[in-house]
C-alpha cells in the first residue's frame, strides 16, 4: 500500500491519497504470445511455463482513495481497471486460462471493507476483456451478465472506445459487445480525448499509446513521492521494462518500443514510478536505468 498526496504545481495540498493494489482473477496465457519474438530460453528465466507453455499472469487493479483535508466524510474512491473478472462460461474460462471461477476483484474489495457499489469512478485504459471484463457480474447459467459498479462514472479514451465499438478482425475476439452496450445504457460513460478528465479533476493527466491498441489510456497520478503512471498493456510487468521486449498481441511492436522509451525516459527524469497490471508478483515499481542504459523497475509496496 502506498500513501501519497495529490498536488498541483505551486498549489496547496487539496487531498491525500491512499493507493492499494487490488488483485483480480489470475490468468495463464501462452508465454510465446506474451513475449513476442523473444526466444523461449530467455523469457522462461523471467516467467516459467507450465506443461502447456502458459505463464502466470495477474489481472491487477489500482484503488485510489482520496481523503479531503479536515473532512470526516467517506473518501472518493477511484478504481483503475477491473481485471478479467469471472464472466466467461466454464468452457471459455478454461480456453482463456482464467484460474478462479469466482469474481476475485469483488473478494479483494470486500477484504478491504468495500463493495463494488462504493466505487465512485472506474478508469479503463482500454476495453480488452482482461482489463474490463471485471465490470460484469460472474457467470451464472441461464442469466445475462449485469454491469457492476452502479455508482461509478466509467472513464475511457475516445480512440479506445471507437476501437471497441468497431474492432479490427485481428482483435475482435478481445472485446465484449455486451459490455459496450451496457456502458452506453448506464448513462455514466465519460469518453475523453485530451489530457484531463472533468470527473477525475486535478492531479490526474493522461498519456496515450497506440502500439498495443489504439488510444491506450495511461493515467498519471500526482503524489508527493513523484508521478505514478498506470501503464496498462504498454508495459505488462517487470520483464517488459526492457525496451526490446514486446507482446505478440501488440499491433505495432516497434511503436510499443518507441512509446516505452519516451515514457520511461520522461519518468526517470522525474523520479517516477509505474503500476503493472499483469506482473504476478509486482504492482508498483520505480523506474531505473543501469550503466548500459537498460530500463528496469525497482519494486516497492
Amino acid at each position: 500500500m502506498f500513501h501519497g498526496s495529490r498536488m498541483a504545481p505551486e498549489q496547496p495540498m487539496t487531498a491525500t491519497r491512499t493507493l492499494t493494489a487490488m488483485l483480480g482473477n489470475a490468468q495463464k496465457l501462452d508465454g510465446g504470445s506474451m513475449y513476442g519474438n523473444c526466444p523461449r530460453p530467455v523469457w522462461e528465466r523471467w516467467s516459467p511455463a507450465d506443461d502447456l507453455g502458459r505463464i502466470d499472469l495477474a489481472c491487477r487493479a489500482l484503488l485510489v482513495e482520496e481523503h479531503a483535508p479536515g473532512s470526516d466524510s467517506a473518501p472518493r474512491r477511484v478504481l483503475f481497471e477491473t481485471g478479467i473478472g469471472a464472466f466467461f462460461e466454464p468452457k471459455l474460462r478454461e480456453r482463456f486460462g482464467v484460474v478462479e471461477p469466482q469474481h476475485v476483484l469483488l473478494d479483494s474489495l470486500s477484504a478491504h471493507g468495500l463493495s463494488h457499489e462504493d466505487i465512485d469512478v472506474v478508469v479503463l485504459s482500454h476495453l480488452h476483456f482482461d482489463h474490463a471484463g471485471g465490470l460484469l457480474s460472474a457467470w451464472a447459467e441461464g442469466q445475462e451478465p449485469e454491469l457492476l459498479f452502479p455508482s461509478a462514472t466509467y472513464v475511457v479514451g475516445r480512440s479506445a472506445w471507437e476501437r471497441a465499438s468497431q474492432p479490427h478482425s485481428r482483435d475482435r475476439v478481445s472485446f465484449l459487445p455486451v459490455l459496450n452496450a451496457l456502458l452506453e445504457q448506464s448513462g455514466r460513460l465519460e469518453v475523453v480525448d485530451g489530457e484531463t478528465s472533468p470527473t477525475l479533476g486535478e492531479g490526474y493527466r493522461f498519456h496515450y499509446s497506440d502500439g498495443h491498441t489504439p488510444g491506450l489510456l495511461m493515467t498519471e497520478i500526482d503524489t508527493d513521492q513523484g508521478p505514478l503512471v498506470f501503464v496498462g498493456d504498454l508495459i505488462p510487468g517487470m520483464p517488459w521494462m526492457h525496451l526490446p521486449i514486446s507482446m505478440g498481441y501488440d499491433r505495432f511492436p516497434e511503436r510499443v518500443i518507441d512509446e516505452k522509451a519516451e515514457l520511461l525516459t520522461d519518468l526517470l527524469g522525474r523520479e517516477g514510478s509505474v503500476f503493472f497490471t499483469h506482473d504476478p508478483q509486482v504492482g508498483f515499481a520505480k523506474v531505473a536505468r543501469d550503466a548500459k542504459g537498460r530500463f528496469s523497475g525497482v519494486a516497492w509496496t
